[in-house]
């Protein structure tokens, strides 16, 4: 009796066992836009391009101190130039740097 008890509590003891599982996950290789700016004087969505070859529409979102984050929009890491124009207009141009998970904030006039 004592053996039957000896092998079905080590077969319930090695079958508890799964091992040790570990996950190692980094930051993501992106960075994030945020327009900020006259919600009436940029009624619609502004034109965005990132280094002459991506282009986007962004809308402009009022500055919330009390609120961190309004719409971002995600970007590679790295130096990018960055020019926004509203009605076929450039209204911001600029080369920054932005690194992984960073949110820059782009003031517009």
């Amino acid at each position: 009796m004592k053996k039957y008890l000896f092998i079905a509590t080590a077969g319930l003891l090695l079958a508890g066992c799964t091992g040790v599982r570990t996950l190692s996950t980094g930051l993501e290789n992106e960075a994030f836009l945020e327009f900020v700016g006259d919600t009436k004087k940029y009624a619609d969505e502004v034109a965005v391009v990132v280094d002459d070859n991506s282009t986007f529409t962004a809308s402009v979102g009022k500055e919330h101190i009390d609120r961190p984050k309004g719409k971002v929009y995600a970007i590679s890491t790295g130096k990018h130039t960055i020019s926004v124009s509203y009605k076929n207009q450039v209204v911001y141009q600029k080369q920054i740097f932005v690194a992984a998970q960073e949110t820059k904030k782009i003031i517009l006039p």
